[in-house]
């Protein structure tokens, strides 16, 4: 695809159709009379407003100029190239593009004209504009909307925001370079340009809970008095947790996580565990995790006890270091 993208941008138009051989890439299924087109594809070319017409399966003379052109151009660019070694990919394009030139530039046997000479005089006047900017290809995965309005996009490790209304819903994530589409029974909820930043949130504000007086099963008033009979230092931590994103509701999973700590380790550790990460000034499940796993949490309370040094003929005393 990305070939055939290619092309249109080199010829500075858009044909009336486009006649592929049957790759799997552009054709999932040949037939002589209703070849099924790639879906991908098909929205390739729907979006540069032309036709598909493969060619008809084990039917050499339906594509017999493009294999002769393939030929000539193999003799007249690639293979006075074959003996030169070049460092990037930028610079052996640039050799073939020079190659290139002068192969459409050349007369044809017997003729005063070129192939470029034909193309600008009648082909060019039968391309369509190209559009403003090139196609990008889309792919998509499936996800759920979370109680926080997000849904959690794996690829980028990143969360958009979804309705309210779509909470617990199962939604489809139809995603390019630059954007990410959500729909629920081919419905469009939700339109975000795409970020790359890790565990970070995109959130359109008409999205979020709050907004519309809806009254969600988690809160902040509820994970504050959560915390606060854990311990003061967990009140603090969810405190400043609820205060770092632009809606609470984001950071509701975090909280979440932090409070179901004390399951395992008990309020005081966890109490504790908080402590240290506000001396740190970081503020995440994460790092309250590792303090607990790693046993930082207990170090206040660890008292090193004297080591005793025998009495011994072999070991310096102070003195020797006067």
């Amino acid at each position: 695809m990305a070939c055939v993208e290619n092309a249109l941008w080199f010829y500075k138009g858009v044909p009336q159709a486009l006649v592929p051989d049957n790759l799997r890439a552009a054709v999932s299924k040949s037939s002589r009379y209703e070849p099924r087109v790639n879906a991908d594809f098909a929205d390739f070319a729907a979006y540069y407003e032309t036709a598909v017409l493969p060619t008809r399966a084990y039917r050499p003379r339906d594509k017999a100029i493009v294999e002769n052109a393939v030929r000539i151009i193999y003799t007249r660019v690639f293979a006075p190239l074959r003996h030169q070694t070049f460092q990037s990919i930028a610079a052996l394009n640039k050799a073939i593009l020079e190659h290139l030139q002068k192969h459409n530039a050349m007369s044809f046997r017997g003729r005063e004209y070129s192939r470029y000479s034909l193309f600008e005089e009648i082909e060019k006047q039968a391309l369509k504009p190209l559009p403003e900017k090139r196609y990008e290809i889309k792919r998509q995965s499936k996800a759920t909307v979370h109680k926080n309005s997000h849904i959690y996009f794996s690829k980028d490790k990143h969360y958009y925001s979804v309705p309210y209304q779509y909470i617990g819903k199962r939604v489809k994530v139809i995603y390019s370079e630059s954007t990410i589409e959500i729909y629920h029974q081919h419905k469009l909820l939700a339109q975000h340009t795409r970020e790359r930043q890790k565990y970070g949130y995109t959130t359109t504000k008409e999205h979020m809970p709050s907004h519309h007086r809806f009254v969600s099963e988690w809160s902040s008033e509820k994970f504050i008095g959560w915390a606060s009979q854990i311990g003061d230092y967990c009140q603090t931590m969810i405190i400043k947790i609820l205060d770092k994103k632009q809606h609470p509701e984001q950071s509701y999973k975090s909280c979440l996580g932090i409070l179901h700590l004390a399951k395992k380790v008990g309020e005081q550790r966890l109490d504790n565990a908080c402590k240290r990460a506000l001396e740190y000034h970081t503020y995440n499940y994460n790092m309250i995790d590792n303090i607990l796993k790693k046993g930082w949490d207990q170090l206040d309370e660890m008292i090193e006890e004297p080591i005793d040094i025998p009495d011994h003929k072999n070991i310096r005393g102070s003195h020797y270091y006067k």
